[in-house]
């Protein structure tokens, strides 16, 4: 059974004939530091839900609450939430120091994830959802993996990881198990798993490190911080491929709080914290472009590209989101403003719906409610409401169909992203 679940150590990631990464890359381990595995807190044979309508059916009226499912188990604030690739499960992750796996469909707890002294900020899973991984600020990642192969009901510790002085965010990469993150004190650093060996301690940045994502080829890093300093990496390289910081006046952001890549790996476009936005070429290494829709001042909290096209490649549709309360859909061939969303309070994060319905994009605000939009046309769907208080984190699950949000009200909400007709709409 553990040969079952155990992953080679060695990842191997198809990128046209080219490893990812090999085992001579690595360049120091690290050891478990001996916890326990741990089973789900809960009663594994509680029956879950089968389908939406019976979560929806099971909600409570709860006055302008439409959420189909709240879990409150956090009791302060939700600072990250991830659904699960394929199964009907939530993590999430607090101010108090914990983590927990639930299941959307009734709110049960799968597993306590425990072992932080500080806030949980990040809640990531693998590409295959086998593993999932915590940060805090304590400087701590831990994983966790699914035990046997049946079901998603019990969970194992794994390892923790350390090396960072403060996590600001996890990233897994999107074809194997391979994990990045970035830190307050200036590093980015890539791990292994399951073995938990370090494969890459990046160091160029001079601030902390906001933002950083794998291109979705999986083939490089690209990593902002709170200097304004933009880095794009080889993962295998210790060593920039090109580095953009704020002495250039093009690029000058007052840092740098949010970035995206589009589907093709060809362009990044970056936000910074005085509203500025930026078009990067990622195969010049240059500015191309700069994006002036959002009010001077307001940081951009958020940036995402959405597939209007059907087409990998191009240049894409990419969407940004501000403290202004504004989302702007900005076309990136003729860079030009498309739509401008508005919520009544700042933006805090933005989804990508995925196909069949890639031109749907979910907003989450500090105005307590969640927002669906037609991205082709800036119509308003549907609005998600029944938070306290602002909407921290957001993320989709089951294909798209349901959305699992945090907020800064200690309480997480399942949504449907379908309209209804109490909507006065219907998606198409």
């Amino acid at each position: 059974m553990a040969a079952e679940r155990v992953h080679d150590d060695e990842v191997e990631i198809e990128e046209e004939e080219e490893q990812f990464i090999t085992e001579d890359d690595i360049l120091q381990e690290v050891t478990d530091d001996g916890d326990h595995p741990m089973d789900g807190d809960e009663d594994d044979d509680d029956e879950e839900g089968d389908t939406l309508g019976e979560m929806a059916a099971g909600s409570s009226s709860r006055g302008e609450d439409n959420a189909v499912q709240q879990f409150s188990k956090h009791g302060s604030s939700v600072f990250a939430v991830a659904c699960h690739p394929t199964e009907p499960l939530a993590a999430s992750g607090g101010e108090d120091d914990l983590g927990y796996i639930w299941d959307i469909t009734d709110g049960e707890v799968i597993v306590k994830l425990t072992g932080h002294t500080d806030s949980v900020i990040s809640t990531v899973w693998s590409a295959d959802g086998e593993m999932i991984a915590t940060g805090g600020m304590d400087g701590k990642i831990r994983i966790w993996r699914r035990v046997g192969k049946e079901n998603y009901r019990t969970w194992e510790f794994l390892t923790e990881l350390q090396g960072p002085d403060e996590v600001m965010f996890l990233r897994w990469h999107p074809k194997g198990n391979v994990l990045l993150a970035g830190s307050n004190d200036s590093t980015l650093w890539l791990w292994q798993l399951p073995s938990g060996n370090t494969m890459q301690v990046f160091a160029g940045h001079t601030g902390a490190v906001n933002c950083g994502e794998f291109t979705p080829d999986g083939k490089r890093i690209i990593s902002a911080d709170a200097d304004g300093t933009l880095i794009f990496w080889d993962p295998r390289s210790p060593s920039p491929i090109f580095k953009l910081t704020a002495d250039d006046a093009r690029f000058n952001l007052d840092g740098v709080t949010s970035l995206a890549v589009n589907t093709s790996s060809t362009l990044a476009v970056v936000g910074g914290a005085a509203g500025g936005v930026r078009v990067i070429s990622l195969s010049k290494g240059e500015v191309v472009n700069a994006l002036g829709g959002h009010t001077e001042g307001e940081s951009i909290e958020a940036v995402v590209f959405v597939d209007l096209t059907g087409s990998s490649t191009g240049p894409g549709v990419a969407v940004t989101g501000a403290t202004d309360g504004k989302a702007c859909i900005w076309d990136l061939t003729t860079m030009r403003l498309r739509a401008t969303l508005e919520h009544e309070d700042a933006i805090t994060t933005l989804l990508a719906h995925p196909a069949p319905k890639p031109y749907l994009l979910i907003s989450g605000s500090a105005d307590k409610t969640l927002r669906t939009w037609d991205a082709r046309t800036g119509k308003l769907i549907r609005i998600h409401k029944g938070h306290l208080a602002p909407v921290l984190g957001a993320s989709l699950g089951l294909g798209g169909s349901v959305i699992v949000s945090g907020g800064d009200d200690g309480i997480c909400a399942v949504y449907t992203t379908e309209a209804t007709e109490e909507d006065g709409t219907m998606v198409e």
